[in-house]
């Protein structure tokens, strides 16, 4: 058969392609009989939600280098609990903190959750609004995670959560800023691609002794019984910036204690301690080698004493006998004895 010629002006007249499902013939796809036949192989199933995702937040959580551990295991943690989050790898101490900005944009994210440490044992967690700002700084202490035994709930992977809150947060201004920057970056956009359209857990942000608790609970029954299912942390919050990373202060705790002072005064405590000890132990050294106080003599005291008779002194003029010893008289004794059996043999 000879190949179709190609008018000028126009398209190649080429047979048009059989619809998947469609006799030899050319025409619309058969549609299944009424009396249940079985689906079509390559049928796709239905979307979980069918509504449009709107609110398209993305959260990109990272750390730097130098973490431990634990840290390691709290953000994977946020990262199965969070389907709108997106990972990257270990950013180097040596950058400057507007870095993220730029490392935002390229992963198309609009918050940032980065853990900073320091020292290998103080861990910084950074919350931002990519790129515009605010962004908080928090001390990350008590950490707490997943693998824990004693977490016993579970919930399905990429549920939605709640978010409870307590009511300081609506009293104080820095705590509707937090607030506010706890819904847009914890709570998982409805329709979210990788979100499942059911709710089966909590998160609890609630102020106690100037820090804030975070808790995952699991909702078990109708009645609302919660479980806990990690991870836990505590937030000591330290500044709130105007922009991403930086920019003016709006907000500084007056209630912060740095790590490195902390460290200072425990070491502090504990050479003050050891010092009071050492104190008592000379002060005691000092008691004993003061001098006992002198009592005045009583002269009713050697009323009943009677003197003892004095005997006269006796001055020996001979020399005592020597005491001769028991055993060796006896030996002596023996020997003799011997010696007189074998003379009166030697005579015989």
């Amino acid at each position: 058969m000879a190949a179709a010629k190609r008018k000028r002006g126009g398209a190649a007249t080429r047979p048009r392609k059989r619809a998947r499902g469609a006799p030899n013939g050319t025409g619309p796809p058969a549609k299944p009989s009424p009396q249940g036949e079985e689906r079509e192989e390559h049928s796709i199933p239905a979307p979980i939600s069918k509504g449009k995702w709107k609110n398209k937040e993305r959260v990109l959580i990272f750390s730097s280098r130098g973490i431990n551990f634990r840290t390691r295991h709290l953000m994977q943690d946020l990262r199965t609990l969070m389907p709108h989050s997106k990972a990257d790898t270990k950013m180097d101490r040596k950058d400057k903190l507007f870095v993220i900005n730029e490392i935002c944009e390229i992963k198309n994210c609009n918050k940032c959750i980065f853990f900073e440490a320091k020292k290998k044992q103080d861990l910084y967690m950074w919350l931002s609004n990519s790129p515009q700002g605010p962004s908080a700084k928090f001390l990350v202490q008590n950490i707490h995670t997943l693998a824990e035994l004693k977490m016993t709930g579970n919930c399905l992977r990429g549920s939605r959560p709640l978010l409870s809150f307590d009511p300081v947060f609506d009293q104080e201004p820095h705590y509707a800023l937090l607030k506010e920057l706890f819904i847009q970056i914890f709570s998982t956009p409805q329709y979210h691609p990788k979100s499942q359209p059911f709710v089966d857990h909590v998160f609890t942000f609630s102020v106690t002794d100037n820090r804030i608790w975070f808790r995952n609970y699991q909702i078990m029954e109708e009645d609302a019984a919660l479980v806990e299912i990690g991870p836990r942390f505590v937030l000591n919050l330290i500044k709130i910036f105007q922009g991403s990373f930086g920019g003016p202060t709006l907000y500084e705790n007056p209630h912060y204690q740095s790590p490195n002072m902390h460290r200072r005064m425990t070491r502090l405590a504990v050479a003050a301690k050891f010092r009071e000890k050492q104190q008592v132990k000379d002060l005691q050294k000092l008691r004993k080698k003061e001098e006992k106080t002198i009592i005045p003599e009583d002269p009713t005291e050697t009323v009943f004493e009677t003197p003892a008779e004095e005997k006269p002194l006796e001055i020996e003029l001979v020399k005592p006998e020597l005491k001769v010893n028991l055993k060796k008289k006896k030996k002596l004794f023996q020997r003799q004895r011997k010696r007189q059996k074998n003379l009166s043999r030697v005579g015989v």
